[in-house]
């Protein structure tokens, strides 16, 4: 049975496929994600349903990652082994009015020691996440801004 152990939202000004297209390039997370020290993605290009791959975090610990649901730009759903669990991360976009983008990040875990990890990993987790919210903020509403700059000088 799956359990929630994170669950946060948080608004960009960023339509959508700005905000989408950011949290894509997964390879570039570590620039906000200070908790993630590297990622790797295969195949190469573009986040597609066929994704995988492993993210290497600061603490020296690595996570694999295979995509199980991918619907552009509104959601995709990665799972991985981490300390016992598999772990379902789902990032979820939806813009409720032009240039606001709502982003949810949710993770939840089944299978392993639950009753030990799943405390401690939702701690962690959520620790993270609070730090690395406003850097990625920051990071998309800039992309935001280049993109109207290049509009509009068009």
């Amino acid at each position: 049975m799956l359990k929630r152990v994170v669950d946060k939202t948080f608004t960009v000004r960023a339509p959508i496929e700005v905000a989408w297209n950011h949290i894509a390039e997964v390879e570039k997370w570590p620039s906000w994600a200070k908790h993630i020290r590297a990622v790797t993605k295969s195949p190469a290009g573009p986040l597609s349903a066929s994704s995988n791959g492993t993210l290497k975090l600061s603490n020296g610990a690595k996570s694999t990652f295979r995509m199980t649901e991918f619907d552009p730009p509104r959601h995709w759903k990665w799972v991985g082994p981490f300390l016992g669990l598999q772990i379902y991360y789902d990032h979820v976009f939806a813009q409720d009015e032009p240039g606001k983008t709502k982003i949810r990040f949710t993770v939840d875990s089944t299978g392993g020691p639950t009753v030990l990890f799943r405390p401690i990993f939702a701690m962690i987790y959520r620790r993270n996440l609070e730090q690395a919210i406003p850097l990625l903020i920051q990071e998309i509403e800039a992309a935001a801004g280049e993109k109207n700059s290049t509009m509009a000088s068009a």
